[in-house]
């Protein structure tokens, strides 16, 4: 009996494999990326082998899913650079006229500065940033606003010195 699931496990793999990594690699753009999708995929797929009914389904559910994540963390990382980009392109005169965000940000006491780079540098919705800080969302909602008011107060204060 054990012989003929691995039998099956193999048959499945070399029908199914080439398809599912073609599918993949049209949607992710790279070789390589949509192999490490479709391996994945057939992966989950042995791990929960005698209990998916539909393993096709399943394979290009999973596909599909690992596909969206892989296009959230490249947006993640365009969103980084293009800050990165952005805060290197404006460079402060002094730090005193004109600070950085980033000089700000690091200048917040940490119990604020935690939720402002998660949510806003990491790109974590409130929901992600309360349950990896274990604080409620309310929590985390205040304590954004706490931080953003601060960064204003500290950025008209900055603009008022130019003057």
């Amino acid at each position: 009996m054990k012989r003929s699931r691995q039998q099956a496990a193999s048959e499945l793999f070399a029908a199914l494999y080439p398809r599912l990594a073609g599918w993949c690699r049209r949607l992710v753009d790279d070789d390589e990326t949509a192999h490490e999708i479709a391996s994945e995929a057939f992966t989950r797929l042995w791990a929960r082998w005698t209990s998916v009914a539909e393993p096709r389904g399943f394979l290009y559910v999973t596909a599909a899913n690992l596909v969206r994540d892989h296009w959230r963390t490249l947006e993640r990382e365009r969103k980084a650079v293009r800050r990165v980009t952005t805060e290197t392109a404006v460079r402060p005169h002094t730090e005193q006229s004109d600070p950085s965000v980033r000089l700000l940000v690091q200048s917040l006491p940490e119990r604020l500065r935690v939720p402002i780079l998660l949510h806003y540098y990491a790109d974590m919705p409130i929901r992600e940033v309360s349950a990896v800080t274990g604080r409620k969302e309310g929590t985390v909602k205040a304590d954004l606003h706490a931080a953003r008011e601060l960064l204003r107060a500290h950025l008209r204060r900055s603009l008022d010195h130019t003057r």
